[in-house]
């Protein structure tokens, strides 16, 4: 089963439409995929794994080994409350707190910071994109996350080191992921990061090629009225090395309230008669332009209904 893998550049060419098409169904069938030549500065990207690396080594490897969950492993049966992962999370707007993470180097920090400013541009470009597929107001999802402060948006830095008994615990249990966009930078080496999809476990592999790996969360379901979907994911433990995992979360502020797009859904209080009526003059026509119809009636434009 292979990912779906865009390439960013081409929506700048006469390929453009056969990429929205593609973006579209990744977005619709799959909830994941992968992304190139997307923008993101690929010294910077090395640069951030390479930072994080050195500080797991540094300061978070003997604490994880030597932590409860480390030792639990040592009772033979399977842990099903923990997760195998050494980790720290950041938050960096509306409010950042990056400096109050003390044990991080400054090189880190500021790494961190231009990282994320030039992801929070290709999450907002990935966002209009969706919207216009959608066939939305470009801004859409943009607006519906800020809120009062603006979307929010924090990062979790997470290693999933290698483990003596991968049989006994998952890196990270299954589960879907709560806000917006992630978009995530992951370790060229070691794999473990799996999705579901059509029932069955597709396998991530490392990101090579300095492609970031996307996925959609609950909100961006529910702000698509379904149309696009938060697809269930875990991490494996793994025997072999050591797997990196940089995960961007654009999400709605906490004060945003989401729901679906009014474009999106279908014609509500309608009377019953009314339908008929407008049925009866377009029973044999296609339901899916009835239903837009009603839908154009709903929000306010004049003059649609037969």
């Amino acid at each position: 089963m292979e990912i779906p893998v865009i390439d960013l550049s081409m929506l700048e060419t006469e390929k453009r439409s056969e990429t929205m098409a593609l973006l579209h169904q990744a977005c619709q069938k799959w909830g994941f995929f992968m992304i190139e030549n997307h923008g993101v500065d690929k010294e910077l990207m090395d640069k951030m794994k390479l930072l994080t690396k050195m500080h797991y080594e540094e300061t978070m490897k003997d604490s994880f080994y030597n932590s409860e969950t480390a030792k639990s492993l040592d009772n033979n049966g399977y842990i099903s409350k923990k997760d195998w992962e050494s980790t720290f999370f950041i938050s960096h707007r509306p409010n950042s707190n990056i400096n109050d993470l003390n044990t991080l180097s400054q090189d880190l920090r500021k790494t961190m910071e231009e990282y994320i400013d030039q992801l929070i541009k290709l999450a907002e470009k990935l966002s209009k994109l969706m919207c216009e597929n959608l066939g939305i107001e470009k801004n859409c999802i943009i607006e519906a996350f800020s809120g009062s402060k603006g979307p929010s948006v924090g990062t979790k830095v997470a290693m999933y080191p290698h483990c003596p008994r991968p049989e006994l615990i998952r890196g990270l249990r299954e589960h879907t992921d709560a806000g917006g966009i992630v978009l995530l930078l992951q370790d060229d080496q070691v794999p473990g990061l799996e999705f579901l999809k059509d029932g069955e476990w597709v396998k991530i592999p490392p990101s090579m090629n300095n492609r970031i790996f996307i996925n959609t969360g609950d909100q961006i379901e529910i702000l698509s009225n379904g149309t696009y979907r938060s697809a269930l994911h875990r991490v494996m433990a793994m025997k072999d090395g050591d797997r990196l995992s940089i995960a961007t979360f654009y999400n709605p502020s906490g004060d945003a309230i989401i729901s679906p797009a009014s474009e999106l859904l279908l014609p509500s209080h309608v009377r019953f008669q009314d339908y008929l009526n407008h049925y009866s003059k377009t029973k044999f026509e296609d339901k899916g332009l009835r239903f837009q119809s009603l839908k154009n009636k709903a929000n306010g434009h004049q003059g649609v209904l037969k």
